[in-house]
């Protein structure tokens, strides 16, 4: 795992986290044009991973793909509070030599970018071409495009909008409530043995909202050999499975940031492309589209799928071309300066 140091950060609410890192992935020639990609909630760094472990967008960056590493390097960042080597829940305190568990503070999405910009400036990297993520990825998107637009050429938001919808929030407050509920949990203080069945709950519900009612159904058989619905099996696999990758405390860390996340009122001057999914139940277009509306420079596809929010992540050949097609756009006057 390949980490970098930024020292201390001053959070938005004042507190201050110490010797903070961030675990990232580095792809392409080191001398290439930057591209910035986010994960999503519980994504991690490996957007590109390796030929044994594919990552999570393997099947849009690469050598000739639409995000092509043979002309970009692409750097991915494990978010700031999350638990996949970047300074979060499951970090040690300095000032303790414990844990932080549930007494890691509360982030923002602005706090997560703040983090990323001086990672890069330790990396020596003072200039990217694009930032590109979904859904809460996204979200670190836009917030990239009201934070430094000077810093970027271009920005991609895909399956987000400039606020998490109402129906979104609902879902993450019942996420949140079933976490915090369980009384293995702990109030964040949970042994690395206890088996949270509020997380895995929690997991379920989001896995609802994730993919349409359309793709459900086409999907899934009545009845299973064992009189268990079929997705009440595939619902109880995810969660499990969730439940043993991913620490509680950084996914209501997560949660809890994105309800908060609010640009309705912001102009962004970056140059902005963004991509909807219809279907998408917690980032729907019709709230997305008019606030582009009104940015200075903005355009926009919305990409028909069954696949609703989880769009972003399948499905390249429907949409990977736009991609491709705005970073050449972006490249070319940047090579002629």
């Amino acid at each position: 795992m390949t980490t970098v140091s930024i020292g201390s950060l001053t959070l938005e609410s004042g507190l201050i986290l110490h010797e903070v890192e961030l675990a990232y992935e580095r792809c392409g020639h080191e001398n290439a044009p930057v591209i910035l990609v986010c994960h999503a909630l519980t994504g991690d760094q490996y957007a590109v991973g390796s030929e044994e472990n594919p990552g999570w967008w393997s099947g849009l960056i690469g050598p000739g793909k639409s995000v092509d590493t043979e002309v970009f390097q692409v750097i991915t960042f494990n978010v700031l509070g999350g638990c996949n080597g970047s300074t979060g829940p499951l970090s040690i305190n300095p000032e303790t030599g414990e844990p932080y568990k549930g007494a890691f503070p509360n982030l923002t999405i602005r706090d997560m970018v703040r983090a990323e910009y001086a990672a890069l400036k330790a990396l020596g990297i003072n200039h990217l071409t694009a930032v590109i993520g979904g859904s809460l990825g996204g979200m670190k998107t836009l917030e990239w495009g009201r934070l430094y637009p000077e810093f970027l050429d271009a920005l991609l938001p895909l399956a987000v909008t400039p606020a998490y919808s109402d129906y979104g929030v609902a879902f993450n407050h019942i996420g949140v409530q079933a976490i915090e509920n369980d009384p293995d949990f702990n109030q964040g203080d949970y042994k690395e043995s206890a088996v949270l069945k509020g997380l895995e709950l929690a997991r379920m519900m989001g896995i609802v909202t994730y993919r349409s009612g359309k793709l459900f159904n086409n999907r899934f058989q009545r009845l299973q050999t064992d009189e268990q619905f079929e997705i009440q099996s595939y619902l109880d696999y995810q969660g499990g499975k969730m439940a043993d990758r991913f620490d509680a405390n950084s996914y209501l860390i997560l949660l809890k940031a994105m309800n908060s996340h609010d640009l309705e009122d912001s102009t962004i001057q970056a140059d902005i492309f963004s991509l909807s999914f219809t279907r998408d139940l917690l980032y729907p277009s019709e709230l997305m589209i008019p606030w582009l509306e009104k940015q200075s420079k903005a355009s926009w596809q919305v990409i028909e799928t069954d696949y609703g929010h989880d769009g972003f992540l399948v499905e390249f050949e429907k949409w990977g071309h736009f991609i491709e097609r705005k970073l050449n756009d972006v490249l070319v006057p940047q090579l002629m300066r």
